[in-house]
Formats: structure tokens, sequence, C-alpha cells
């Protein structure tokens, strides 16, 4: 929720400190790659020492971005602030994840789904709660949010206790072990640059519509900030309702279907988009939004179960590549939209599910209920 914030406050940042898009998109750039470069780090770091109270410290640097956002005098002061926001992100993910896997019961997609959804439930209230508190009251309101930061830490605190006691039992009777791929090195090699491609394909066209939507409907249907800021949090709820169908679908039939799906099925919505009036375009978007959504679940056990025993760091790296590529996309975008206008971003952008063709390439880990896989 408090990253999404950032953008949705977008047009009233642009009309405030006069921004070109190429501007807006350095502010996405820039949440996005502190967001992501820290994390690989972090994740294999806390693989060797984990750091249970790392989710709480995470989301204190969050808490002062937020802080600092509310109230920055100058765009460089506000990129220091997301930049803060992107570096809670960075420490919180990678032992979070590790906690979704760890309470899961043996049901590792539907705990990564269960943990993604309250991510992306909060994507989408952000603009919501922009539109209903930022809008009328300006950018100074958005330190109101910090209070949800500050109950965060609290419950953070506390589940980072639970984490400390549950790591010390699993340490002290030998509880986890991790089953290999049964796959050779290149092979492992080659599908992480597969999934690595389709997160680029899924990150770049989720940048496209969380930091243009906005602006694309205004632009192309002369909607107000505030309808168009519903539209999103509509989009962003499709998001957040897709999220929870990835994992437990791939447990029971194999991650691979539901990344065959998710992304190479959502490319014939995303081709009618551009050309859509506006009730289409929210049934698309709507569409696309659930379907693109279950895929990073499917790809991060999926990355998971290749790699055994690394889970902080394949959970940072992906993460850190869904953060990181969405951010590099979205500066890419706005440099594209300013040389050649907001709608021909969106008529490019349709091409990249076709991405999702390169999931031929994976192997084939066919996986139960309860987590066990084997190599075909």
């Amino acid at each position: 929720m408090l990253q999404s914030v950032i953008p949705a406050v977008y047009p009233i940042l642009k009309s405030a400190y006069k921004l070109s898009f190429g501007q807006i998109g350095l502010i996405t750039l820039t949440v996005q790659l502190t967001a992501s470069l820290l994390q690989p780090f972090v994740g294999l770091y806390t693989d060797h020492r984990p750091k249970p109270y790392s989710l709480a410290v995470g989301m204190g640097f969050s808490l002062m971005g937020v802080l600092l956002f509310s109230m920055a005098p100058s765009f460089e002061a506000i990129l220091f602030a997301v930049a803060l926001v992107g570096v809670g992100s960075s420490v919180f993910h990678p032992e979070s994840s590790r906690v979704a896997r760890m309470a899961s019961g043996g049901q590792h997609g539907l705990a990564q789904s269960l943990f993604q959804v309250g991510g992306n439930t909060g994507s989408a209230l952000g603009p919501l709660l922009a539109a209903l508190v930022v809008l009328p009251n300006g950018q100074r309101s958005i330190a109101v949010f910090a209070l949800a930061a500050l109950v965060a830490i609290v419950v953070l605190a506390r589940i980072g206790s639970w984490y400390k006691r549950r790591n010390a039992e699993i340490k002290s009777h030998g509880l986890v072990h991790e089953e290999s791929s049964g796959l050779s090195s290149r092979r492992i090699a080659g599908a992480m640059a597969v999934l690595i491609a389709l997160v680029f394909s899924k990150y770049v066209y989720l940048a496209s519509l969380g930091a243009y939507y906005t602006f694309f409907l205004i632009a192309r249907f002369h909607v107000s900030v505030r309808s168009a800021q519903v539209h999103l949090f509509i989009f962003l709820g499709a998001v957040a309702a897709g999220t929870i169908i990835g994992g437990p679908v791939g447990d029971r039939f194999g991650r691979k279907y539901v990344i065959w799906c998710s992304i190479l099925g959502v490319l014939p919505f995303t081709l009618l988009l551009p050309q859509a009036n506006l009730f289409w375009t929210t049934v698309l978007s709507i569409v696309i939004g659930l379907i693109l959504a279950s895929a990073f679940s499917a790809i991060l056990v999926y990355a998971q179960e290749l790699v055994p025993g690394k889970v902080g760091a394949v959970s940072g790296l992906f993460f850190g590549l869904a953060f990181g590529m969405g951010g590099v996309g979205a500066a890419a975008l706005g440099k594209l939209a300013d040389a050649t206008g907001i709608e021909h971003v969106y008529r490019v952008c349709s091409l990249l599910p076709a991405i999702g063709l390169l999931t031929v390439f994976l192997p084939n880990l066919e996986t139960g209920l309860f987590g066990r896989k084997q190599a075909g």
C-alpha cells in the first residue's frame, strides 16, 4: 500500500513540480531499483544468517520514506524519499518470503499466493486511498499513511519473534530437507534464464499500467484524475484477486501450466486494449489483471524448487528482478511517451506477453499438493 501511493499521486506531482513523463519514469525507476538491487544480496546473506527482525527494520525504512515524501520540497527530495521506501522493500521481501514458505505446511504455492495477495491488495488500495485522502488534501496528507507503517512494525516484530522460535526448532530437530531438482547445472541455468525473460515480460507490461494507466485514460477518454485513479484501483484489485489463483493451482497441477496460461494467455487481451472504448478498456484491464497476476507466485516457487535450500537468494533475486525490470521499463516507457505519445506506449507493450512462448523450454517439475516433485 505504501509503495502504491507513489504512482497514484503522479498526476498531483506532475502538476505541482511541473514534471515531464521522463521525470515521472525516473521516480518509478528510483523506487524500483532501490527495491531490487539489494534483494538478492540480502537473501543470500540471510540464507546463512537468518535475521528475524529484518522484517520490522525494512518497514522502518519505508516509514521514513513516506514521511519525507509527504513534505519533499523538490524533485531531488522526492527521489531520496522513494529510494528509502525501496530500501525498505529490499530488506523486507527475502525474509518475508522465507517466513511464508516456513508457515506453508508444504503447500508452498498457496502460501506464496497468500503472501503476495496481501501486497497486491495493498497496491490496489493505494490509488483509491490516494483519491480519497491525498487528492482533496494535498501532498502533505501522504503522512497519514505512516500510521499504517507503525502498525505494521508492531505486527512484524511479533512475526519476527515467531520466526526466531520456529527457526530454532527447525535447527534443533533437523526438520527441513530440500530435495534436489534432479537437473544439471546447465539446465537449471537455462530454466532460470527463461523465468527471468518471463518476469521481464510481466513486469514491464505491468509498469505500463501501474505508472501510466491514469495518464492513458485521461489522454484517450478525457476522464478526471479521480475517475482515472478509480479505474487504476479496479485494475489493481483484479491483480490482487488473480494473485491467489496461481499458487494453489500450481500446487495441484504444476507450476509450468500456470506460467503458460498466465503469460501467453493474456496476449489476446493486451492486443485489444489499445483499440477499445472506455467500457471495454475497463473490462479488458480486469481480465488482464486476473490472468497476468497468477504468474509470479508460480514462477517464484518453481525457481525455489529448481534451486532448493536457497529460498532467500532466489526470492531476493526474483522480487528484485520484478521491481528492477518494472522500474527500468517505467523509465523507458516514460521517455517513449514523451517522444511518441502515451497511446503509442500501449500499442508497443501489447506485444510483450508473446515472450510467454519461451515457457516451452522449461523442464517439467511435477508438483503434488504437498510439494513433492520429480524432474522430467
